[in-house]
């Protein structure tokens, strides 16, 4: 089990509240086990972080990113967040927030292939 910051529940239950137009766009494609029966969570705390969206039983995190993402302090954030992931022994996919609306099914093709989840039982 992960372990998680329990101080920032109200964070994530705001997060839900208040997502973006591209994490509600993925999300109608990924939630209620759609993609192959397979749960995804959204806003779920992870040690001191709380992703976008997480498949326990592929093991992945997927995080989209607007553009406060692509400035040098928000690359730097996200390397060490993701390094935190990595060595926690998760997987972590990033899409730009663009992605998202340009290229929905090219998205859901790498989650598909990048978590094996084709191989999962």
């Amino acid at each position: 089990m992960l372990h998680y910051n329990k101080n920032l529940k109200s964070c994530s239950r705001d997060l839900r509240k208040n997502m973006t137009e591209a994490e509600k766009f993925l999300w109608s494609r990924i939630r209620g086990k759609q993609l192959n029966g397979h749960q995804f969570y959204r806003q779920k705390i992870i040690g001191d972080f709380i992703v976008d969206f997480y498949c326990p039983r592929a093991r992945l995190i997927i995080e989209l990113d607007g553009g406060q993402h692509f400035a040098a302090e928000g690359k730097e954030k996200d390397r060490k967040r993701d390094n935190f992931m990595i060595e926690t022994g998760l997987t972590v996919l990033r899409f730009s927030d663009r992605e998202v609306f340009e290229n929905i099914e090219g998205v859901l093709e790498i989650i598909w292939k990048t978590s094996s989840l084709e191989n999962l039982p």
